[in-house]
């Protein structure tokens, strides 16, 4: 539940600004980077401020960059897409290019979610090669 404190601090703050109201998404708990936002995680205040999410729908089902608080309004920049290779896991990396198909085995660099640009290493030839996370968790790496 928001601290009613909070509330009226930010809302007394805003109203001496002149700046009208609007919906702004904000946590109900502290929420942990890499959790995957739920509609029971987020509520809407109404306030003012720049940049943040005005429909808990534009967060539900995406993954915390960085830790949440209650109160504070969520941006964007928070937020991303479910991470489903996470920081040293093994994956399989696929190349193909005029019907070659070339699949190795890699480790993964950075934890990345589906459609994300992520850096693997191969673990045969110990190169650092960038590829995109596919849904199913392999890296298609291209040129």
């Amino acid at each position: 539940m928001i601290d009613p404190r909070r509330f009226l601090a930010l809302a007394l703050l805003l109203g001496a600004s002149g700046a009208a109201w609007a919906d702004v998404v904000v946590p109900t708990r502290p929420i942990r980077s890499n959790a995957v936002l739920t509609r029971e995680d987020l509520t809407v205040i109404p306030a003012e401020i720049a940049g943040a999410l005005t429909s808990v729908d534009q967060a539900v089902g995406l993954e915390a960059r960085t830790t949440l608080y209650p109160g504070r309004p969520v941006h964007p920049g928070d937020l991303g897409p479910a991470a489903v290779v996470d920081r040293n896991q093994i994956v399989t990396m696929i190349y193909e290019h005029a019907g070659l198909v070339i699949s190795a085995e890699g480790r993964v660099l950075d934890r990345a979610g589906p459609g994300e640009r992520v850096r693997v290493m191969n673990i045969d030839s110990r190169s650092i090669v960038i590829g995109q996370v596919e849904p199913s968790g392999r890296i298609k790496v291209s040129k």
